[in-house]
């Protein structure tokens, strides 16, 4: 039995897929292993966000190479899709394929062990291309499970590469969806994070939407959480929001992913939406989901950012209330619009805004924790993150840390009632509702 080892970088919806690949490879005949020393194979998921990404593929690819020079090496995943030229150069990989033909990989690898020969398959995205339903039979060891539904991405933001790796949206089909959740309920999770590359857009092609697949989750036994994973401020329509709040198993963290808080800036970088449009988004959710929590993706030092432009952003983070902001840095990224204009940020500057962000980021987060002190709320414990404390979350995302009193039992996956009696920098302490041991 031939032994294969993963490597995962970027995305859930990549860490989703690596899941499936593993299962493909081992209905193949393949020992999925733990460890990389003394592989047959590694297979290595890429990611092409940013050019520090890219590094980090490439760094492992020569890894592998390196330490395993008679194992077969597979790189896969967005940076080949993306990259194709550059891609076929890489020598250290005996196969290279993109994020279109992965139910073919197990196969390829089984080539290429027997006849050692070097397989190229990269092929261009149709507007037409349909879903690929990669199957994943085996989970994780978390009490959550990241569902895929959703593939590509029509909106070519001047500044992303997405489009390019995954192609124009399209959706898993309902039913194939509705088997799936009933797999992975049957395995004991009892949280479902439907994502996908634009999560929001869900459904089109089959005259569904978001709700149509929370609402697939929420009626199959044994779930009792529903989550979303990252959205763009797009497709959230009053009917949409009005059936999620309709469903006791949904959860009211909303990860909207805002780039910039100044219009200037979102208009250079086509995104779809004004900074007023988002506000007011975020308030008609509000209207439905009134302790529902926010978190979203802000970039710094995008093409031609002036001082006032950053700033009428980092008014716009600390004013939202935000309970968590992932901040980054503008990379440039070869074939964007963005990589061709002028008025390119100093790393220097960026280095200085990020850290200006940063802070307002961890002030909101902060003034988010501290409103939560008082609050009974349910928590899906996930493990010990040491001898002293059970770790979980609530409904909103919040980390919530409670003593761990009999450090023999165990409360991962349960759900308890627990008040909040203390907040942290990035979590909060509390007690079980009820008073009992734990």
């Amino acid at each position: 039995m031939y032994k294969v080892f993963f490597i995962t970088f970027g995305c859930k919806v990549n860490h989703y897929e690596t899941e499936c690949m593993k299962s493909l490879f081992r209905e193949s005949g393949y020992e999925v292993s733990a460890e990389w020393q003394g592989v047959d194979a590694v297979v290595i998921n890429s990611c092409t966000v940013t050019s520090s990404g890219d590094s980090r593929v490439l760094s492992a690819l020569r890894k592998m190479r390196s330490a395993l020079p008679e194992a077969v090496i597979a790189l896969t995943g967005c940076y080949p899709q993306a990259n194709r030229e550059d891609a076929e150069k890489l020598s250290e990989a005996d196969i290279i394929t993109g994020t279109k033909e992965r139910s073919k990989l197990a196969g390829m690898v089984g080539d290429c062990l027997e006849r050692r020969t070097r397989t190229i398959m990269l092929s261009d995205y149709a507007k037409d291309d349909d879903y690929e339903c990669l199957k994943c039979t085996r989970f994780d060891d978390n009490t959550r499970a990241f569902v895929k539904i959703q593939d590509g991405c029509n909106q070519f933001c001047s500044y992303c590469i997405i489009p390019y790796a995954r192609g124009r949206c399209r959706s898993k089909p309902i039913d194939v969806l509705r088997e799936e959740v009933r797999s992975i309920a049957e395995s004991g999770k009892k949280e479902i994070v439907l994502s996908g590359i634009n999560l929001a857009f869900y459904g089109r092609e089959y005259e569904l939407d978001l709700a149509d697949a929370a609402e697939v989750c929420a009626r199959t036994n044994g779930i009792e959480r529903v989550r979303l994973g990252s959205l763009e401020p797009e497709m959230m329509s009053d009917e949409l929001l009005r059936r999620l709040a309709a469903l006791p198993e949904f959860c009211p963290q909303f990860h909207l992913s805002l780039q910039s808080g100044c219009t200037k800036t979102l208009r250079a970088m086509n995104r779809r939406y004004t900074a007023v449009e988002y506000r007011e988004l975020m308030e008609r959710i509000r209207s439905f989901f009134p302790d529902c929590a926010f978190t979203t993706d802000v970039m710094v030092g995008f093409p031609q950012e002036s001082d006032e432009d950053f700033a009428q952003s980092l008014e716009f983070v600390r004013e939202a209330g935000f309970s968590r902001v992932h901040v980054f840095r503008y990379s440039r990224r070869k074939g964007t619009v963005a990589d061709r204009m002028d008025g390119q940020i100093l790393e220097s500057v960026k280095t200085l805004r990020w850290h200006e962000m940063t802070a307002a980021a961890a002030e909101s987060q902060g003034k988010y924790l501290e409103a939560l002190v008082g609050r009974k709320v349910n928590v899906l414990f996930e493990r010990e993150n040491n001898s002293n404390f059970h770790h979980g979350y609530a409904p909103d995302y919040t980390l919530i840390k409670i003593p761990r009193k009999n450090s023999k039992k165990s409360l991962r996956n349960m759900i308890f009632c627990v008040t909040i009696e203390e907040s942290c920098s990035d979590y909060c302490l509390g007690r079980l509702a009820d008073g009992s041991e734990n």
